[in-house]
This record gives C-alpha cells, structure tokens and sequence, in this order.
C-alpha cells in the first residue's frame, strides 16, 4: 500500500490490504458492448470512460474476483473510486451481480469494499435499476445461508451505500470515511457533516465498528471465522458462574471445575436446588432464603455482569451495533465471538439496565443473522424491565419487544439463556430461550417487580417482602415451576 489515505485506496490497494500482493484472483463477466456513448447516447460519455480507463488502468468502476483473508477463503469486489467516481453503470451491474453469483455458486462469503458515488448519470435509469439488480443477487446470497461483509470507505454514498454497504450482514468503516446516501453536492447546505461520517454512522447505529486500516485484515479474518458458512454447530454451553465480588465462601458448599459445572447446567441433570461450581472453583453462594433476599442479590452493584460473562465466555468479540434505524442502546451489548475452541457463538446480553427500543431491535436483527447462518445463540438476561418513559413509547416499544419475541420463536439454531440477574417481566422475557433458559444463584425472574405488586394489590411497603415470596421468583422457585432447567453457581 502506499503511503496515501487507505480510505482512498484504488480497488486493487483495498483488495491487497486484506489479502496481501498474492492472495487475489480476479474474474470478469462476459463482455457486453455498450452503444455508442452509452444506453442514452450521452455526448462524451466514451471519451470519459477512455479517461477514466487510461487514468486508473481499469475497464469498470468494479473489481472483483476470489481471494483468502488470513485463512478464509471469499470473494472479493472493490469499487475504483478513480474510474467515474466509483459509479454504477450496466456494466458495474454486471460485475457486482457477478460477484454475488461467484459467492453463491462456490459457497463463500462475500466482502465488498466500497467506494462510490452512487449511480452512473450518464446512463439515467439504466444504470439506477442496476440496484435493483444488485439487491436481487444479495438476497439469494443471503437465502442461501452465506455471510456478506462490507467495508465502507471513502466516500461511499448513494444507491452503492443503500445496497451494498448498508445491506451487507456486517458493516465496517474505515476512519474519516464519507458515508451517507447523500453525496456531498446534493444534501441541504446547513446539514451537519457529523451524520455523514463513518463515526456519525456508527453512533447512529448503521455501522458496527469504525476499523483503522492496520487492523483491517486482522478483523475481516475474524468476522469471516464467526460469520461461516458453518454447517451443524452444537447449542451454546452454558456460562459457567461467576462471583459476587467480595462474596464470602459458604461453609460445606460443593466445589469443581468451571467445565464440569457447565455440563451439569446444560444437560439439566443436575438437582433443582443444587449448584454448580464458581468460576475457577471458588466460592459458592447458596441459594437466597426468601423472595426479598433474591431481588436484593440481583440487584447488588457488586454483582458480576454481563460485561464480566462475556469476557470470561469467549476468546475473541466481534460486536454488532446498533439497530439500523438511527439508534443505539448502550445497556445491551449484541455481536458474534469465537470460544477457546473456535466455536462461534452469536450473543445478545443485557447489562442491568431498561433495555430500549433501540436494543431489542437490535436483539433481533442479531438472532436472525445468527439462524441464517447457522450458528447458535447465547442470550444473558438482566434487567429491572423494558425502558416505560416516553421516549420509549415513541420509539416503538411495543413492537420493539415483539420483534424480538418472534425471531427468538422462529430461531431454528438452539437458543440458549442464562439469568444472572434481574428478571424483570416481559423486558426481560423477551430474550429467555422457551425450554433452554438457566439461573444463577444471584438472580431471580418474576412477572412483576415486587415494589410495583405491592403497590397494584394496595399494600404497605412492609409488605414488599411477603409479596416477593407470593410470586415465587427465586432460583429454586424457577426451576421447581419449569420456567428454568437448572440452577448454575
């Protein structure tokens, strides 16, 4: 690569920084003559194309062909800004629907690294229904259960950005990076630039990972791991516990090894009041006497949460962010990761807070990717409930959360859940895999927060405590009704 701006790589420079000089092979559709000066007899439409050609060396605004990236066999197209500004004509369509049946036909993923401005104007309709084109053979790939990556660089605007950018599975964005369906020369004068940046999208929820070029391979290698195509994976282990910082060790209690606890919990053999060990055989905490003393183990801020789970559950995380419709929600954390033992796990975990609108959608659009391709879910359920203020309301709450109950229904992978924490009512439901849910020994579920049934049946704050019990919300009281398999740490 030279020195210059890897957002403004040729196409060939972005195919070699993930593939190295060697790794590329390119292929070419069948030649398709335009007419003189184009479908519209644009004058100087020729003339342009020969500059544009002699300029860059390329015959298309596209490259593509088959490559490896670190040990992953793909099928690369990259856009070559320098030829017409990157624009799609018919003969670009032809590339790109090309490239997609490439994937399709040997079985591979498919990375794109984009650079355009959008539609060819020289070729009017004829090169806008391109996209048509290009959205039709993405959604074959994507029916045939195959992974498609985009990389956005600089600028990526347009019909080539509201189809392949912001239609591929993944999306990843090189720093400073233009992004935006608005071109610099056709948005409002007094509009804010921010929005049309790799980091405006990210913050907006459009792009997972805002990606510097040196770690460009590194991170395409990994999604490509995660992402497959992956063929009969085993259900998610369940976490092994972790503990309560600061927990004292419980006299006589059980210990083991984290593997065996995991076992135990995910075959359902174990007792219904018995626990499994901690994580590296430390402490066991029993199990709370009375509803009030679970709720108050659930929401003890020393708690291990989900942050914790996650890291101590997966080698490698590769975050999905953002729910593809303007919004993020920082207190659940969504992605794919890769176990110790290279098994891919899909995750969706919430972090003790109301989870928003914006999280359970993007919840969903996790679980669907997830059973698209074939790989297993890991739910971690902890909140007091879905976000109730306002804002939420208008964010669509409602059918925010039955998005969500869907696509856990409609999961054709297995879909495993563990509570370690607040259960709180249909919020917290929603992500609780029907007949493969787990507890732990610090959380609890219930339909209603005890407070608030207290308050609904009228009755004193003294009663809170008898209330918790009437509800029957603790470890033991889930597994005994059959709402949970076992009981983990």
């Amino acid at each position: 690569m030279p020195d210059a701006d890897p957002a403004r790589a040729t196409a060939r420079e972005a195919i070699a920084l993930l593939t190295g000089a060697t790794g590329f092979t390119e292929h070419r559709p069948p030649p398709r003559p335009l007419p003189p000066d184009g479908p519209l007899g644009w004058s100087g439409y020729d003339a342009a194309r020969e500059r544009a050609s002699a300029r860059t060396g390329e015959e298309e605004s596209v490259v593509y062909g088959t490559g490896v990236v670190g040990d992953r066999a793909c099928v690369l197209l990259s856009f070559e800004f320098g030829f017409l500004g990157g624009s799609l004509g018919r003969n670009t369509g032809d590339r790109l629907v090309a490239a997609y049946g490439l994937a399709l036909t040997r079985r591979l993923p498919l990375v794109a690294l984009v650079a355009t401005g959008g539609s060819r104007m020289q070729e009017g309709m004829v090169a806008l229904t391109q996209l048509q084109r290009v959205a039709a053979a993405s959604t074959r790939l994507r029916a045939a259960g195959l992974p498609q990556i985009a990389v956005v660089r600089d600028p990526t605007t347009g019909g080539g950005w509201a189809t392949v950018g912001a239609g591929a599975d993944v999306v990843l964005a090189l720093p400073g990076a233009q992004v935006g369906f608005a071109g610099s020369r056709v948005r409002p004068p007094d509009a804010d630039p921010y929005a049309y940046s790799a980091e405006g999208q990210f913050a907006a929820g459009q792009v997972d990972a805002v990606v510097p070029a040196d770690e460009l391979a590194a991170t395409v290698t990994q999604w490509l791991r995660a992402l497959g195509p992956h063929e009969d994976l085993p259900a998610a282990p369940v976490p092994r516990a972790l503990p309560t910082a600061g927990a004292e060790p419980t006299a006589g209690a059980s210990t083991g090894s984290a593997a065996g606890a995991g076992t135990e919990a995910a075959s359902g053999t174990g007792s219904a009041a018995g626990t499994g060990s901690a994580a590296g055989g430390g402490a066991v905490a029993p199990l709370p006497g009375t509803g009030r003393e679970a709720v108050a183990r659930a929401r003890d801020p020393r708690r291990p949460r989900a942050e914790a789970y996650l890291a101590d559950y997966f080698a490698v995380r590769l975050p999905l962010h953002g729910d593809r419709s303007g919004a993020t929600d920082p207190g659940l954390l969504c992605g794919l990761g890769l176990r110790a033992d290279e098994q891919p796990v899909a995750y969706v975990a919430q972090c003790g807070t109301p989870t928003r609108p914006a999280g359970y959608r993007a919840a969903a659009r996790t679980i669907r990717l997830a059973d698209r391709l074939g790989v297993p879910v890991l739910t971690l359920v902890d909140t007091p409930g879905a976000a109730n203020d306002a804002e939420a309301e208008r964010a669509g709450a409602g059918a925010a959360i039955a998005d969500t109950f869907a696509a856990i229904a409609a999961a054709r992978v297995p879909v495993t859940t563990l509570v370690m924490g607040e259960g709180g009512s249909g919020g917290a439901l929603a992500l609780a895999a029907p007949e493969n849910t787990h507890v732990t020994v610090d959380s609890y579920f219930s339909v209603i927060a005890p407070e608030l049934a207290a308050a609904i049946l009228k009755r004193p704050p003294s009663e809170t405590g008898a209330t918790a019990d009437q509800l029957r919300l603790r470890p033991q009281d889930l597994v005994e009704l059959g709402f949970a398999l076992s009981i983990v740490g």
